[in-house]
């Protein structure tokens, strides 16, 4: 099975490329540098694409950007159709639909070139990863209090977990829209954040911060989480344990 990975040098996409090597297949990666395995190509400008998706019976769509999702989604699905019949799988985010984040609105507006395509899709929501929580924690205990947002619930997951989820999709028949990936709790961003402290040795006081407007509301909520699906199996204390 010929397999195209894009944002295989991504957090996500490195880990989904390990993870099928280790299932014995031979991944293509695209990206705009020259590499081993890599094949060269940019989705911001088209060139190389066509190339890249040639005899691909799957494109794992892991490439993500601030800005321009959507569009250069668009030329991904555009350079598939061109070149057959590949089955589609694009990653994307739990609550994409109900918190108004600008980067969030791009996720949407790119699955939605997907779902309008012709070609054979799936698209996999999942949770915010361990490494984005941690990193968070770590810029704002800069400010010498660990600031997170009041009541605030997240579902963190391990990248691993995600990556080997999505490998699986990828080796099976495109089954459009999957149930969202999960991590293994749903808990307050203020014990997500004593937990960072705890196993940093990290020194400083949690002050949760009640923001007005509606992208706050809408991660109050608990939109970006999806409670009946704790599928991972690592914990925020194990990623930092072993991290």
């Amino acid at each position: 099975m010929d397999i195209l990975v894009t944002g295989g040098t991504g957090t996500l996409g490195r880990a989904l490329v390990e993870h099928l090597r280790h299932d014995g297949h031979a991944p293509r990666v695209l990206s705009r540098t020259a590499g081993e395995g890599r094949i060269v190509g940019d989705l911001r400008t088209g060139a190389g694409i066509d190339d890249a998706v040639r005899g691909a019976d799957v494109v794992v769509h892991c490439a993500t950007a601030p800005r321009g999702d959507a569009d250069t989604t668009r030329t991904l699905v555009d350079a598939a159709a061109r070149a057959g019949n590949p089955h589609l799988l694009y990653v994307s985010i739990v609550g994409i639909d109900a918190v108004p984040l600008g980067y969030y609105r791009a996720k949407l507006a790119a699955e939605r070139v997907v779902t309008g395509s012709a070609l054979p899709w799936t698209i996999l929501r999942a949770t915010q990863f361990h490494d984005l929580l941690a990193t968070m924690f770590a810029a704002g205990s800069r400010t010498g209090v660990l600031p997170v947002l009041k009541a605030t619930p997240f579902q963190p997951v391990d990248v691993t977990d995600v990556a080997a989820h999505v490998a699986a999709l990828a080796v099976a028949p495109a089954v459009g829209r999957a149930d969202d990936f999960g991590g293994p709790q749903v808990r307050d961003m203020a014990d997500l954040g004593r937990a960072w402290l705890a196993a940093t040795g990290t020194r400083r006081r949690v002050v949760g911060l009640r923001l007005p407007g509606a992208i706050a509301r809408g991660f109050r909520s608990g939109a970006h989480t999806t409670p009946s699906h704790t599928d991972g199996t690592v914990t925020f204390e194990q990623f930092l344990a072993a991290s």
